[in-house]
């Protein structure tokens, strides 16, 4: 038996399981002691089951981690044990990362570059991933762009403004006014304040009308749509795209695991092109509280679940990786 943090039935409360021991591992497979999971809005929508991941309850959720190799399958030969990796896998192969265990595809497997903590590294992938795939393939920022990202206090969209600075565009961001200083210290030339009433008419009339956005933001898209200029392109990572006009094309991001890609954006991190703070840590039995976290808000900060932490009801606050 492996101890794990999940759900009986989708929708049901989170607490601890009891799951069977992983079977043997197919050719293409590898096995992760996980060390530290990233913990998301998306686990929200496994628990509820309105993202179906490929398994079913009694399951474990988190579908991201970090950990050491412990064994890998006879066609695995990038990796091998005692290597510290993080992955972002979907489908599951087994069961969810909120675990002792993960059993992955070394294809969405990436190694973690030294320097890089275990924590960190459990945080990033589907971040990464997600701003990575939006800033370089939906909008395709390049040098002389202008950029929106909406939604620039969080974690992803944080990456996405580092990743847009990266790639030679000017980024215009939307935060709140407790982020704002971070999210210019992110490499943001302007900071609009998305309380503010018509802040979109306005942010078009200083720019001109941006080049591209990046929607980060619930509920954001039309008002990232109305920054754009005619014959641009918006990506968004929130679901619900905004019916395309006025020549713009609209590319809603699905995040793509990809081993390699991860490992080229880790890298990237560890040589501060891209950031991930992590702000909370707990157990396999706080992982209510920790998703409860999401929910209440973490300033940007990253939460993940250690299968080893023993903390009560008190996480752990880390001081930041940048």
């Amino acid at each position: 038996m492996i101890k794990a943090a999940g759900v009986r039935t989708f929708g049901g409360a989170i607490e601890t399981l009891d799951l069977p021991a992983p079977r043997a591992l197919r050719p293409d497979e590898v096995r992760i002691a996980v060390r530290a999971a990233g913990v998301g809005n998306w686990d929200e929508f496994v628990r509820a089951g309105s993202w179906d991941v490929g398994v079913l309850p009694p399951m474990a959720l988190g579908v991201e981690a970090a950990g050491v190799v412990t064994a890998v399958g006879e066609d695995v030969h990038r990796f091998e044990a005692g290597t510290l990796v993080a992955v972002h896998s979907v489908p599951l192969r087994e069961q969810g990362s909120w675990a002792a265990e993960l059993t992955a595809p070394a294809g969405h497997v990436a190694a973690v570059p030294p320097g890089v903590p275990p924590e960190v590294a459990a945080a990033a992938p589907i971040p990464l991933l997600t701003a990575d795939q939006a800033v370089a393939d939906a909008v395709q920022a390049a040098a002389g762009q202008t950029v929106l990202v909406h939604g620039a206090g969080g974690v992803t969209g944080g990456i996405i403004v580092k990743l847009a600075v990266h790639y030679g565009a000017r980024v215009v961001a939307t935060a709140g006014p407790a982020s704002a200083d971070r999210v210019r210290e992110l490499g943001a030339s302007t900071v609009v304040d998305y309380h503010q009433p018509g802040w979109p008419d306005w942010t078009r009339a200083l720019t001109g009308g941006v080049d591209a956005a990046v929607n980060a933001a619930v509920n954001g898209e039309r008002d990232a749509l109305a920054v754009v200029r005619d014959g641009g392109r918006l990506a968004t990572i929130t679901g619900n795209p905004p019916p395309a006009s006025r020549g713009i094309e609209v590319v809603p991001v699905v995040i793509i695991p990809n081993g390699a890609r991860l490992a080229h954006l880790l890298k990237l991190l560890a040589n501060g092109v891209a950031a991930v703070t992590v702000g909370f840590r707990y157990g396999l039995d706080e992982a209510a509280a920790a998703l409860n976290q999401i929910h209440r808000g973490t300033h940007g900060a990253a939460v993940v679940v250690c299968p080893a932490w023993k903390s009560r009801h008190s996480p752990a606050v880390l001081p930041p990786f940048l």
